[in-house]
């Protein structure tokens, strides 16, 4: 998981560093293209050299005012007013919970396989009664069902449907736990993030009437650096807790989802041993 954190916070700042470069990239070409435009212009005619040089001088203008107020400088520009120190801890929930949810999202996919087609080929082996090629299946097979499956089809020489399916729900219960690692922190996120915003909103206002009780004065200008920390820090709380929320309930309905595909599944097992006289019901 540390591993996996450090490589999500590299590639953040590698994503930063490469729209930086892009927009230098961008710029560069567009300055380019205007040079060739004006030469052509000069070509042109006094007159019409004067009017793309207008024109060109307006579209330099335009495209200076839309890099500075791009998303990317907008978004500096808040970080940097809302107090680096506190905005920055909002921040850190948001990439250590992104860390989080990316990696379950990626191994609940992983886990995921064809559950009928993967209970027919078990049905199929213990038909023949092949116990040991069906072991071998679920060995080969990732997956928490598959994994369930083994741990039954391991018992089956007790004799006992009930020592089959006691270990069958035993195991059941520690791949459940394996579905859910990681939660709980990234419920500590959630919750954490508007807490650290809600601090510096505390902190913005407890600066802004100092800053009163220094001037002496209640002056938009006296209040303005105070209430704006305040601001930002909520809204960058609330954002993180919005996003890390989405990601939360996504994988939560993932997990269920396969919770419940291995409580069909470990219900398949019973029966199938039981309709094959594997073990005795």
């Amino acid at each position: 998981m540390k591993k996996f954190t450090s490589l999500v916070m590299l590639l953040c700042l590698l994503a930063l560093n490469v729209q930086t470069v892009f927009a230098q990239e961008d710029a560069a070409s567009e300055d380019a293209t205007e040079e060739v435009a004006t030469e052509e212009a000069t070509e042109d005619g006094d007159s019409t050299d004067a009017e793309e040089s207008a024109t060109t001088e307006d579209a330099e203008t335009t495209e200076q005012e839309a890099e500075e107020e791009s998303g990317y400088q907008a978004i500096k520009q808040k970080f940097i007013e809302g107090g680096p120190l506190f905005m920055s801890l909002p921040l850190m929930c948001l990439i250590l919970g992104l860390a989080i949810a990316i990696e379950r999202i990626i191994s609940l996919f992983y886990m995921s396989i064809n559950t009928d087609k993967f209970i027919n080929e078990v049905d199929d082996a213990i038909v023949e009664g092949n116990i040991e090629q069906a072991k071998d299946l679920c060995r080969n097979t990732r997956g928490p069902i598959a994994s369930i499956y083994y741990q039954g089809l391991d018992r089956v020489d007790q004799g006992s449907i009930d020592v089959v399916e006691k270990a069958v729900v035993n195991y059941g219960s520690v791949q459940m736990g394996q579905l859910e690692k990681g939660l709980v922190w990234l419920s500590l996120f959630i919750a954490l993030a508007p807490m650290l915003g809600f601090l510096g909103t505390v902190i913005g206002m407890i600066e802004a009437f100092d800053a009163i009780k220094k001037a002496g004065d209640i002056s938009p200008g006296v209040v303005a650096d105070g209430i704006s920390v305040a601001l930002l820090t909520t809204v960058a709380g609330l954002i993180v807790a919005i996003i890390l929320q989405i990601f939360y309930n996504y994988i939560v309905t993932k997990v269920d989802s396969t919770v419940n595909k291995m409580e069909d599944a470990s219900i398949s097992l019973i029966d199938i041993l039981v309709k094959n006289n594997v073990v005795k019901g």
